[in-house]
């Protein structure tokens, strides 16, 4: 996948929503992850000013982002936010595709687990508090795949259980299977 890089955008601010994010409880023990961020979208310029606008009150201003380019089809070299400009960098190999690192010169960093803009609302409510658990050893693409492996696991329970009540399985006396209570079982 290749990432297009654009000189800096000095555009008008569109307002948008809030940011939804979820961060670590304040003095709690450090994990791997600070955090989540559920994006509306994946195009930065929209994004980090509202990210920025949620942090730079509570936790410092935000000078720098860096992205994996998987999951951002265009990276903006600075982001102009409220009062400043943010600037932009990325690693294809060497940062985690799901997560993004903000650097702040008074605190230091934040590291927090991106969820998919496209995610269910119940996922990302699940992938936001696993990623504030005080002292969380798990990376960022630890948690989609988690998250990924028990939505595979909750859809294959689905289709059994529809096709369970479609009179797909045996029920007990093997209704289904036409053997009748009747008859008896063949000997083994």
């Amino acid at each position: 996948m290749t990432a297009t890089i654009e000189p800096t955008i000095i555009e008008e601010r569109l307002p948008s929503a809030a940011a939804r994010l979820s961060l670590t409880p304040t003095g709690s023990v450090p994990g791997l992850l600070d955090g989540a961020w559920w994006p509306r979208s994946r195009d930065l310029l929209r994004e980090i000013p509202t990210l920025t606008d949620a942090l730079d009150a509570c936790w410092g201003r935000i000078t720098h982002v860096t992205v994996n380019p998987t999951h951002w089809p265009v990276i903006p070299r600075k982001v102009p936010v409220t009062g400043h400009t943010v600037r932009v960098g990325w690693f294809a190999a060497e940062q985690d595709p799901n997560k993004v690192i903000l650097l702040s010169y008074t605190v230091g960093r934040l590291d927090l687990l991106v969820i998919p803009p496209e995610e269910e609302p119940a996922a990302a409510a699940r992938l936001m508090a696993a990623a504030t658990s005080p002292g969380g050893i798990r990376t960022a693409g630890g948690l989609m795949a988690d998250e990924a492996i028990s939505q595979d696991a909750a859809e294959a329970h689905s289709r059994e259980e529809k096709w369970e009540t479609d009179g797909g399985a045996a029920s007990a006396d093997g209704a289904a299977t036409g053997i009748s209570s009747s008859t008896p079982a063949p000997r083994r």
